[in-house]
C-alpha cells in the first residue's frame, strides 16, 4: 500500500474512533463528534474513490449524492417531498442553508459510497445488463438499510424531527414511512446516475477493502451500539431493522469473501 493509498484507511480508522467516541459524550461534544463522524467518512469515501476511480468519477459521485441530497433535503424541509415533514435543528451541526446542515449532504456521500462497492462487488460475475440493474437494486436497498440504522440514532438525539409521529415502524413509529419511501426514491435516483457515469469510466475490478471494511463495520457496528451502547429504547427496534436489510448485501458481501479466500487457498502455488 503507498502513502497515498493510506490516506483513505486513516480517515476511514478516524471516523470509527470518532463514532465509537459517540455514546461517551453527550451535548455540544456529541454533535462536534457527530460532524466529525461525517467528515472523517465522507473524506475517506471521496478519497479513495480519486485514489481508485479517478478525479472525474470521484467528482460526479460528489454532484450525484452530495448535490442531489442537499437538494432533496432543502425540498424536503420545505414541502414534505420526498420524506415527509420534518425539521433540522439548526446550528447543532454547524453552519446551515436554507435550514439544512451543510454537513448533511457529504452524509449522503459518506453513506453511499461503501454501498456502491459492496453492490459492485456481489453482481461483478453477472452479465453487464444484470450487474447494472442489480446493483441499482442493491445500492437503493442497501440505502434504506443505512437509514433504518441512522434515522432513528439521530431523531434519539434530537438532530431533526418529524411532524407525524404515529406513522411508522413497530417500535419507532415516529419515524413516518414516507421517509423510507423517499430513500427509496432518492437512492434509486443517485444509484441510476452513478451507473451511468460508471458504464463509462468505473473499472470493474478495484481494492475496495476500506469501503468494505466501512460497510461491515457500520452493518454490524450499528446494531451492537443501538443494541448495547446507547440508551434510547427504541433503537432496539432499529437494530434488527438495520440490520435485516443491510444484510440484503452484507451477507453476500461476507459469502463472497470467504469463497475467495477459499478459492486461493485450495489453489496449488505456481512451480
Amino acid at each position: 500500500m503507498t502513502p497515498r493509498e493510506r490516506i483513505p484507511l486513516f480517515m476511514a480508522l478516524a471516523a470509527v474512533a470518532a463514532q465509537i467516541v459517540y455514546p461517551l459524550v453527550d451535548g455540544s461534544t456529541r454533535d462536534a463528534v457527530t460532524v466529525a463522524v461525517v467528515g472523517f467518512l465522507a473524506l475517506a469515501s471521496v478519497s479513495h474513490a480519486v485514489i481508485h476511480r479517478g478525479w472525474l468519477w470521484a467528482s460526479a459521485l460528489l454532484v450525484v449524492t452530495a448535490g442531489l441530497g442537499f437538494a432533496s433535503e432543502v425540498i424536503g424541509t420545505g414541502t414534505g417531498i420526498p420524506y415527509g415533514c420534518y425539521q433540522y435543528s439548526v446550528d447543532r451541526l454547524g453552519p446551515s442553508l436554507a435550514d439544512v446542515p451543510l454537513i448533511v449532504p457529504f452524509a449522503w456521500t459518506a453513506g453511499f459510497y461503501p454501498i456502491w462497492c459492496v453492490a459492485t462487488r456481489i453482481v461483478r460475475d453477472l452479465d453487464s445488463v444484470q450487474r447494472r440493474v442489480a446493483r441499482i437494486g442493491l445500492v437503493t436497498v442497501g440505502l434504506v438499510g443505512w437509514d433504518l440504522y441512522l434515522d432513528p440514532q439521530m431523531v434519539a438525539d434530537r438532530q431533526w424531527s418529524w411532524c407525524v409521529t404515529d406513522a411508522g415502524l413497530p417500535g419507532i413509529e415516529h419515524i413516518p414511512l414516507t421517509n423510507y419511501l423517499g430513500w427509496l426514491l432518492v437512492g434509486f435516483i443517485m444509484a441510476t446516475l452513478m451507473d451511468a457515469v460508471s458504464a463509462a469510466r468505473e473499472p470493474i475490478r478495484t481494492p475496495d477493502a476500506v469501503p468494505y471494511g466501512l460497510f461491515l463495520w457500520t452493518w454490524l457496528g450499528s446494531a451492537l451500539a443501538h443494541t448495547v451502547f446507547l440508551d434510547a429504547p427504541e433503537l432496539r427496534y432499529s437494530a434488527g431493522y438495520g440490520l435485516v436489510v443491510m444484510g440484503i448485501l452484507g451477507v453476500p458481501l461476507l459469502v463472497t469473501i470467504a469463497r475467495e479466500r477459499t478459492s486461493r487457498a485450495d489453489t496449488p502455488p505456481a512451480r
